[in-house]
């Protein structure tokens, strides 16, 4: 059965991958597992062998009869939830599942990384941990190795912790990718930094504009927002007059849109 290109297919071909990929997720006979795009059932065999709960949204229609017959006993004794359909219209409430009560794992397409990465972290009924494959380049970004924060780091960052657990070469799907990828593991999830969802928003309208202009320093890009106001309210969120966006820690972050709480409330 041959990958879909228009479904971004790449199917997962490494035993040594798979496993790894569930020692990432820290099973447990106890856990429910939502994996996004199961394809031929590869990974699935590995996180139903330890004794998890799984439940799967697959799009191809021509996956549902492979799997329903691969996964027959599974299914029969309520270990394996197969759904048809599509994880752009997936509603984790539907399926009875609570914030922090699963763990998420994907081999997604590419093209829909940000979306699930975005959709899951936002959402309220949020899983305890994601393990993900993804770009090799987009993990290194969302940890930022190279100490420079993006929208896309700082994003993750403000719901949990990041962690590249392992590169993997393209010659480890099949068809091969024209990039490598990277398992992404993102634990300690919670919505603790936002109170409320104005809270959020207002978070991640600050950073948006801080990220806005890379090559100006992170005073010039705020000033859309607070104009003269601008220096005197980075000195108080402890924050340098030259300091760029990509150089601000997390609790930087949150530190400015505490003042700009403040600042809305006081006026």
């Amino acid at each position: 059965m041959r990958a879909k290109k228009s479904l971004g297919q790449n199917f997962l071909n490494s035993k040594t991958v798979a496993h790894d990929i569930v020692r990432g997720a820290e099973l447990a006979p106890a856990d429910t597992v939502l994996e996004i795009g199961p394809g031929k059932g590869f990974l699935t065999g590995e996180l139903l062998a330890s004794g998890a709960c799984v439940i799967v949204v697959e799009k191809d229609d021509r996956m549902i009869p492979l799997l329903s017959e691969k996964f027959a006993d599974e299914i029969a004794r309520g270990q394996f939830t197969l759904i048809h359909g599509d994880i752009l219209k997936f509603d984790p409430k539907t399926y009875q599942l609570k914030p922090n009560s699963y763990k998420l794992i994907a081999n997604i397409p590419y093209y829909l990384t940000g979306y699930i990465i975005r959709t899951f972290l936002e959402t309220e009924v949020k899983p305890e941990r994601m393990i993900l494959m993804v770009q090799k380049e987009v993990a290194t970004r969302i940890v930022a190795r190279d100490k420079k924060e993006s929208i896309l780091s700082i994003a993750v960052k403000a719901y949990g912790t990041p962690k590249l657990i392992k590169k993997v070469p393209a010659r480890y799907f099949t068809p091969a990718p024209k990039v490598d990828s990277a398992i992404l593991a993102i634990t300690n999830i919670s919505g603790k930094n936002f109170p409320d969802k104005n809270a959020e928003k207002v978070f991640f309208e600050i950073v948006r504009a801080g990220f806005a202009h890379k090559r100006k320093m992170l005073a010039g890009n705020l000033k859309e927002i607070y104009g003269g106001q601008t220096s005197e309210i980075l000195m108080e969120a402890g924050i340098a007059e030259n300091a760029r966006a990509e150089n601000l820690s997390l609790d930087q972050w949150l530190a400015l849109a505490k003042k700009h709480a403040s600042i809305v409330h006081r006026n």
